[in-house]
């Protein structure tokens, strides 16, 4: 691509972030919503802060912006400049969602499997999605595309940690911390998230350790994603298979995540994903993705354990995304038959761990 800079671009460059700042200016910030997990007296006390408020519906609209903003800044978005990613769902229609604004082309080069919920959100947005059979090709397809247009491929997977200021300005860790301020435990003892690109949990470490806080991070990891074995083990071979919970989990080791920042993992069967992801809308009414069902699973058990051993404290997670964009997946009875997931015995894990304020042996 060429990147000669010209007056004229700098001036589009100009407006393009100007739309951008102003998206987030017009955007109230996500709510903070106190789960009610147990009674008050236990002295754990469970939030979620709810990604799926933003305009376009997902924790990944953070990243579309993020990425933008990075790509302007950097001089490799330009006028007229066709923007391509590698993604089967949430950050593609973020990024779809900001190239219509600002009036480019946009490619999301996805797996052939991706629901179609996601694909027609992209569609919707204007962008064209392009399928590929093989989930592993999507990243040199991508590149491929966006060469051949000459365009810029935004790679979330290798900028998601670097496109954000971790030290602050608005992320995600210091928003968390802003509205805990007067909670009765304004630090919490854990945050918990998945890892898709890696950037969250990259961002919110990194937050942590930069502020000095007294709060340790958990990722949670479903099934078919090696991010667990790598970081307990340092053994990073790709795996075979892809996670079956939509926006988290990998067969490869993402450049953007990074292990050392993460105190604790948590492995997590796909089934007990579904399960928690109906104990939420059991006890809110709220739908929303398996990814946070796999966020709330681990969870309950951080937060059981902070209350079998009598310590006082908070647990913040994350809502990512709205449940409708999978009524034919992890909502759908016959497709969990089909994938051989059947949640009931983990909700009843859940039931007691609840109902006791311990986790079950």
């Amino acid at each position: 691509m060429n990147i000669t800079p010209r007056s004229a671009d700098r001036a589009w460059a100009d407006e393009a972030i100007r739309r951008v700042e102003a998206d987030a200016n017009r955007s109230a910030d996500t709510h903070l919503i106190p789960l009610n997990l147990w009674p008050a007296d236990r002295g754990v006390d469970v939030y979620l802060k709810d990604e799926s408020s933003h305009p376009t519906g997902s924790l990944k609209h953070r990243l579309g912006r993020s990425l933008f903003l990075y790509g302007l800044c950097n001089g490799w978005i330009r006028e007229g400049t066709t923007i391509v990613e590698a993604s089967s769902g949430s950050t593609a229609v973020s990024e779809a969602y900001f190239a219509r604004m600002l009036g480019l082309p946009f490619i999301a080069v996805m797996p052939a499997l991706t629901n179609g919920q996601k694909i027609a959100l992209i569609e919707r947005e204007q962008g064209r999605c392009h399928l590929v059979e093989d989930a592993g090709s999507v990243y040199s397809e991508a590149r491929r595309l966006a060469e051949a247009a000459d365009g810029h491929y935004m790679d979330q997977f290798t900028y998601a940690e670097r496109a954000t200021d971790w030290r602050g300005n608005n992320n995600i860790a210091e928003s968390i911390f802003s509205q805990m301020a007067l909670e009765r435990h304004p630090v919490p003892r854990w945050i918990v998230v998945g890892a898709g690109t890696g950037g969250t949990s990259a961002t919110i470490g990194r937050y942590l350790r930069y502020r000095r806080h007294d709060t340790r991070l958990c990722v949670v990891d479903p099934e078919n994603s090696v991010f667990h074995r790598f970081w307990s083990s340092g053994d990073g071979r790709p795996l075979a298979g892809t996670s079956r919970i939509e926006g988290i989990g990998r067969p490869r080791v993402e450049p953007s995540f990074l292990p050392a920042v993460i105190d604790r993992m948590i492995a997590v069967p796909d089934a007990a994903s579904i399960a928690a992801m109906r104990l939420l809308e059991t006890l809110t009414g709220r739908r929303a993705g398996a990814s946070t069902g796999t966020n709330l699973w681990g969870t309950v058990l951080l937060a059981c354990e902070l209350a079998s051993a009598g310590r006082h404290g908070s647990v913040v997670t994350l809502i990512c995304d709205g449940g409708e964009r999978y009524a034919d997946t992890c909502y759908s009875e016959s497709w969990l038959a089909a994938a051989g997931l059947d949640p009931r015995p983990f909700t009843e894990i859940l039931q007691r761990a609840t109902a006791a304020g311990r986790w079950p042996d």
